[in-house]
Formats: structure tokens, C-alpha cells, sequence
């Protein structure tokens, strides 16, 4: 058995896809905090349950007979992204970054990484010691 085949680890790989996605956004606001007319953006808040909902949504029926339709093959997406319709702060020139709320928001998108990365490395803690290894 492949751990990646494990719901588990595939829910927190998938948590960790989308902090690095939103640490690569996030990068993208503060380097472009002075370019004018540039609105600051931000990924789709991380919802557990609508991604366990999309995940079921994912399979499709077999076709059984020939009159059966196949219906569409459903395909994973990235996360989307959402571009901030009414900043906080906007300066002459129609920046609407915010280097204090980006580097915030760094922050915590860091802290939730690392808390990711140890649950990942736990969880194969106890399956190694559900297998007798150390």
C-alpha cells in the first residue's frame, strides 16, 4: 500500500499545495507593492468540507451498457484565486497592497505550513510504529 493512496495524506498534501500556492501569491502582492494599478489578490479560502464534497464529485458512474452514457471525466483544478474587490488601503497611484496585511498574512501562511508538515511526519511516525519500525 502507497501512503499516497491514504485519504489522509492525500487531504494534508493537499493542504499543503494550497499554502504554498497562497505563499506564491502572497510573494507576487509584495513584490509588486509598488507597481501602480495593482490590485493585491489572495487564494480561495482553505474549506475542508467543500473539498471532501468536491472530492466525492470527482467519480463518475461505469457504464454498464451500451446505451449508457459515460458522462464527462471531472478533472482537479488548482485552487482559485480571488483578486480583492475592496482594499483596505489604496494609494494615489491605485496600489491596493498593503505590505503590512501581506506580511501578516505570510506569517500565518508559514505557521500553517510547518503545523502541516508535522501532522504529515506524525502521522508516518504512527504508521511506522503501527508496522514495528522506528
Amino acid at each position: 500500500m502507497e501512503l499516497k493512496s491514504l485519504t489522509l495524506f492525500q487531504a494534508v498534501k493537499k493542504r499543503m499545495n494550497w499554502l504554498a500556492q497562497r505563499q506564491e501569491i502572497l510573494s507576487q502582492n509584495i513584490a509588486n507593492a509598488d507597481s501602480p494599478k495593482y490590485r493585491a489578490s489572495d487564494l480561495k479560502p482553505y474549506n475542508f468540507k467543500e473539498l471532501i464534497r468536491s472530492e466525492g464529485s470527482q467519480l463518475n458512474m461505469v457504464a454498464s451498457g451500451k446505451g449508457h452514457l459515460p458522462g464527462r471525466r471531472k478533472r482537479i483544478r488548482d485552487f482559485s484565486e480571488v483578486k480583492d474587490r475592496r482594499p483596505f488601503e489604496t494609494n494615489p497611484t491605485g496600489n491596493s497592497v498593503v505590505l503590512e496585511e501581506q506580511m501578516a498574512k505570510v506569517g500565518e501562511t508559514g505557521a500553517n505550513y510547518k503545523m502541516a508538515t508535522n501532522l504529515y511526519r506524525k502521522h508516518i511516525g504512527m504508521m511506522r510504529m503501527a508496522l514495528g519500525k522506528k
